[in-house]
């Protein structure tokens, strides 16, 4: 072998053994339909399949309507609140709802003040990482992922934790508090070691302070000079508040379901739920949608002329434009159909935010592509039902005015929905049952086996 590094080159040798993959990969799709197999959990109109209950959110999508169920704005709950009205409840002032939303999801009731208090002061007392854990961890062998970093850093953390194969309600719940607090550390530190050691940019690290929410700590450990407007602040906030919690039948909060039904410890489930989330079909669509739009942004000589954004649209559909995916990212999801909640009470922020940076050019040209692609979609392309923008539509830009790194994307939801796994860790405990197993079907023949010298 004459490769340079063992560890990354794909070499000759690997090759010709991957084609026995190929060759061997024969399962004919009619199968699927032969022994009714869910393919991907879901059914033939891709509505998900039944496989638990749950008291912590919902999401709904359709009505009855004269005995027939037929597709409505999207609405999504947190343990029975509209997340609608859980936003507009909140004071424009610099209360923020992440830690309510929080302590909302894990316990099931809203808190009072002294509640919310408490709980706050918890979670800043747990804020803090090991001793020369930033050094001896994250500054070691950065990654150009963060959420690879962040995995790590989480296996890692059982290391220090004396009772980390305790899965007791007290210590699963200690445990996920401390996770909760860290993510925005173990992710920005992350960051700034991989930018110095790879990038060659300079090297910060901030402490958090007491007196900050989750937002205000995101954004001050981030920036050099830890500076933020309150309109910032508040966006992220209401980013981690739409972004924690989705249903509990979304793959990476399934697989919080599916690893803690093992009774293997927090820090392995929350690993394997990072990992899922990771997959660039769960968590990384807002990175396409700013790509897409920067690729838009090049192409259009008017950004004001529909006909000339409508043709772009097609182009994407079309595979002529943009990574040639056929796809224009941000618009359709897998429940909503008519609406997603999320991308409309996210909207009237980013707008409020496209102000304060002077980026209303933009915000009118997300506007339209919000208008014109769901007609350009049902015109071009055979659909079972509604589409229109989902939450990545927005957020993407709005991460991008916050002058957030496209690198932590992906790490700014699992620092939102790391509230969302601990609440279904916690309750795939209090009810436990028996280990998840799901049944796959042969569909091979048997064989008899050749002796070596007969091959």
């Amino acid at each position: 072998m004459n490769s340079t590094n063992p560890y990354s080159d794909i070499t000759e040798p690997i090759l010709n053994l991957s084609k026995l993959i190929n060759a061997n990969a024969t399962i004919s799709p009619n199968l699927y339909t032969e022994f009714d197999v869910k393919r991907g959990l879901r059914d033939l109109n891709g509505k998900g399949v039944l496989v638990g209950l749950t008291q912590i959110s919902d999401v709904n999508a359709t009505k009855m309507e004269n005995g027939k169920i037929v597709p409505a704005p999207g609405s999504l709950y947190y343990r029975g609140y509209d997340v609608k009205d859980i936003v507009s409840s909140l004071p424009e002032d610099f209360h923020f709802g992440f830690e309510e939303c929080t302590y909302l999801l894990l316990f099931g009731t809203l808190p009072n003040k002294e509640e919310l208090k408490n709980f706050s002061e918890l979670l800043t007392f747990y804020r803090s990482l090991p001793t020369s854990f930033v050094r001896d961890i994250i500054m070691k062998a950065p990654s150009k992922d963060m959420m690879n970093t962040l995995a790590r850093s989480v296996l890692t953390l059982y290391s220090y934790d004396d009772r980390a194969d305790d899965t007791s309600i007290p210590n699963v719940l200690r445990q996920c508090m401390q996770l909760i607090s860290l993510f925005p550390l173990l992710s920005i530190y992350g960051y700034q070691a991989y930018k110095h050691y790879h990038d060659g940019a300079s090297l910060f690290i901030h402490s958090p302070k007491d007196e900050y929410s989750t937002s205000e700590n995101i954004l001050h450990l981030l920036r050099a000079d830890q500076k933020f407007t309150p309109l910032e602040a508040k966006l992220l906030d209401i980013a981690l508040i739409l972004h924690m919690e989705h249903g509990g039948g979304n793959n990476s909060t399934f697989t919080t379901h599916l690893i803690s039904s093992s009774g293997t410890d927090t820090y392995s489930t929350i690993a394997a739920s990072l990992g899922s989330l990771k997959g660039p079909k769960h968590g990384g669509a807002n990175i396409k949608v700013v790509q897409m739009f920067e690729d838009m942004k090049s192409k259009l000589k008017d950004w004001n002329d529909e006909d000339e954004i409508a043709d772009y649209l097609k182009k994407l559909l079309n595979g002529e434009a943009f990574d040639r995916a056929g796809l224009i990212y941000g618009m359709g999801h897998a429940i909503y159909s008519v609406s997603d909640p999320r991308a409309q009470i996210f909207r009237e922020f980013v707008k409020r935010l496209s102000v304060e940076k002077g980026q209303q050019k933009e915000f009118a040209l997300y506007s339209a592509v919000e208008r014109l692609a769901p007609k350009v979609i049902t015109e071009n392309r055979r659909i079972y039902k509604g589409v229109s923008p989902n939450v990545d539509f927005f957020s993407g830009f709005a991460y991008s005015m916050l002058n957030l790194p496209v690198e932590l994307y992906t790490p700014m939801f699992a620092i939102a929905r790391i509230s969302g796994w601990s609440a279904h860790r916690l309750e795939e405990l209090s009810y436990p049952g028996k280990i998840m197993r799901p049944a796959y079907k042969y569909v091979d023949t048997h064989k008899s086996y050749v002796p070596m010298n007969e091959r």
